[in-house]
């Protein structure tokens, strides 16, 4: 059950992780900067995690990058394209949507008087 549970959780994370990682580059923001901001807002991702998606997500012409040599280290910075954030938005929306539905299955179809 742990193999098939892990499998499972790892399938519903994959999906959320690009939504967050798209979320947070509205703004330009290099690999290590982009790890904090999704630390900060409670989302984990481990680096050998982030760079495949980053690659990924340029291939795909969601994000663009560029390299910043002004600092003594160099550093790649990643930000949304234009397609990126039409994109961003859809999906945005999608979850939004998704996510109420299934919060109200979850809590068996009953709205929480707290909301």
């Amino acid at each position: 059950m742990n193999t098939l549970l892990n499998s499972l959780m790892t399938e519903l994370r994959r999906g959320t992780l690009t939504l967050a990682a798209l979320s947070q580059l509205q703004e330009p923001q290099y690999g290590y900067s982009l790890v904090r901001s999704l630390e900060k807002a409670g989302i984990t991702i481990e680096q050998s995690t982030l760079y495949p998606l980053l690659r990924r997500l340029e291939k795909q012409q969601l994000v663009t990058s560029y390299w910043d040599t002004t600092e003594s280290r160099p550093r790649k910075y990643y930000t949304l394209s234009s397609l990126g954030m039409e994109v961003y938005q859809q999906l945005k929306e999608e979850w939004l949507h998704n996510s109420k539905r299934l919060h109200d299955m979850l809590k068996g179809g009953k709205e929480d008087e707290t909301d």
